[in-house]
């Protein structure tokens, strides 16, 4: 792994209807482009990428998403409108930031929803885009959302019959985004907050499957709990915006170019079989299956695996 290196450049994007995207830069101001693209929705980026990327060669792009890090208006806000958040969305954001840049084409690097937003945006402009290293794979389906809030049960059943009475009296057990998105939309503030603390305690537990797994710090800090629930529980809500399968049907728009789908074997948020079926219908891409790591660049393998994939990738 490369030393972790801070950001150089930072600025804010202004886009319509008063968004204001915090961008920032690292490594190689002059080097090759590639935009890291965050997970959630509702995380934000974070600069330890950069040791996954060569400072000499690439320019690291990163992107705090719409609502949320250090983007405004905060979707943790209550009053934020999340009718202007929706992959679409960001899609124009990633291009507006581009063209802002000075970028004629770039490297996609994503992690989790990261991975389905890079893929979305990749197959709506894919004469912008070198390559895709993407790592806990994930296409924004219905049968991968129904997946991690309730089928998931069979592997942590008590923690998700906690997670299923959070959601209130008669929630229906296959549709609790939409439940918690209706409570973190609550003008009681407490029952906000209870909502968001009960959906980040089930983030935290589904993706526990490696050994050695501690619990998220970011999910003890209130603000963050309110704005990363609130904006997955949204997108999680409307099936990520996307129609069904949209990502793997349109694969041909974007199979000439060359990926990496990194998954670990234990990784059961973001199971392997999604990136199985995405490398079988792509040709440029490589299928790398890490079978000590589960969902996150911490554990073992993912993050070297990335690395590995980048520095093979400086010479497109």
């Amino acid at each position: 792994m490369y030393h972790h290196s801070h950001p150089h450049t930072s600025g804010h994007l202004e886009r319509p209807h008063g968004q204001r995207l915090f961008w920032q830069e690292l490594g190689n101001p002059q080097g090759t482009p590639v935009l890291g693209v965050h997970g959630g929705p509702g995380s934000s980026s974070n600069p330890r990428w950069s040791m996954l990327t060569d400072p000499d060669h690439y320019r690291l792009i990163l992107l705090d998403q719409r609502g949320a890090g250090a983007s405004t208006p905060d979707a943790g806000d209550i009053d934020t409108d999340l009718s202007l958040n929706t992959t679409d969305h960001l899609i124009a954001d990633f291009e507006a930031l581009r063209t802002h840049l000075g970028i004629h084409t770039w490297h996609l690097m994503g992690a989790s929803w990261g991975s389905c937003l890079a893929l979305a945006y990749a197959q709506t402009h894919p004469d912008r885009v070198r390559s895709l290293t993407l790592f806990a794979v994930t296409t924004g389906t219905r049968q991968e959302i129904t997946w991690i809030t309730h089928h998931m049960r069979r592997v942590f059943p008590a923690q998700w019959e906690d997670f299923h009475a959070a959601a209130g009296a008669g929630a229906d057990p296959t549709a609790l985004p939409a439940a918690y998105a209706r409570l973190l939309a609550d003008p009681d503030p407490q029952v906000r907050f209870d909502a968001a603390r009960a959906w980040c305690a089930w983030e935290d537990t589904h993706v526990a499957t490696a050994p050695g797994h501690t619990p998220d710090p970011r999910f003890q800090n209130p603000a963050f709990r309110a704005t990363f629930a609130r904006l997955v529980t949204h997108y999680w809500a409307n099936d990520c915006f996307l129609a069904p399968d949209q990502l793997l049907n349109n694969i041909d728009r974007i199979a000439h170019l060359p990926a990496a789908l990194i998954n670990g074997r234990l990784d059961i948020s973001s199971p392997c079989d999604t990136a199985h079926d995405l490398a079988a219908r792509w040709p440029a891409a490589e299928l790398l299956i890490v079978d000590e790591a589960a969902h996150t660049t911490n554990t073992t393998g993912i993050g070297q695996a990335v690395k590995d994939t980048l520095d093979r990738f400086r010479t497109l």
